[in-house]
């Protein structure tokens, strides 16, 4: 049960939510471009992947001074089901609020 409270607290973070859309395309993705992207700080980019990658949905890799961070790559199909459904339940409730 903690589990899934805390894969469901990882994803409720409009910030979180707009870099694991970006990431689930299964790429790896530059933390600047997650920056850029979701216009957020170093820092507060940093903070919100750090969540991310201790609820186990993303990995990371230094190249240099950049992280790149893409899907976890060995996540469970019962994470992988939620997190589609999160993802698809949000862009529904953007295409509503336009």
């Amino acid at each position: 049960m903690q589990r899934t409270i805390d894969l469901l607290s990882a994803l409720s973070d409009p910030t979180r939510l707009g870099a694991m859309r970006i990431i689930w395309d299964g790429g790896e993705h530059c933390a600047c471009e997650l920056m850029a992207r979701l216009d957020a700080t170093q820092s507060r980019m940093s903070r919100h992947m750090g969540v991310l990658k201790a609820a186990g949905l993303v990995v990371d890799r230094r190249d240099a001074q950049w992280v790149r961070y893409r899907r976890r790559p060995d996540l469970a199909q019962c994470v992988v089901r939620v997190v589609d459904a999160v993802l698809a339940a949000a862009s529904g409730e953007e295409r509503i609020a336009a």
